[in-house]
């Protein structure tokens, strides 16, 4: 049984970074990165496919860089200038089929439990 498993998470000042992985997911499936704030909807981030091929959300596009390690089935989540808004609950999640690219949290099999990160001076 698939286990996804985030870790890096935790409380950084606005312009800090932080790398977050994720773990336990099934062979070749893309996995993608989604947030969620209190009281708002979850959100995609970025996906990447079995391949490598990367996709991002315009809103993180070039302040998050997600990547693949296949020997290790780790998936990372690097995020830079991190500011108070980026404050969420941070999840991975695994799709066997479909477009690697349509970011929405329907379209994904399974979620991990989350990590949480939290932007503040």
């Amino acid at each position: 049984q698939v286990r996804l498993m985030e870790s890096g998470g935790g409380s950084v000042q606005p312009g800090g970074n932080l790398r977050l992985s994720c773990t336990g997911f099934g062979d070749g499936d893309c996995i993608g990165w989604f947030r969620q704030a209190p009281g708002k909807e979850r959100e995609g981030l970025a996906s990447i496919g079995g391949s490598g091929w990367e996709n991002y959300a315009e809103y993180v596009r070039g302040r998050f860089t997600i990547s693949r390690v296949s020997a290790n089935y780790t998936v990372y989540l690097q995020m830079n200038s991190l500011q108070p808004e980026d404050t969420a609950m941070y999840y991975c999640a695994g799709k066997r089929r479909g477009n690697c690219g349509y970011l929405m949290a329907g379209t994904f099999d399974y979620f991990g439990r989350g990590t949480q990160v939290t932007v503040s001076s």
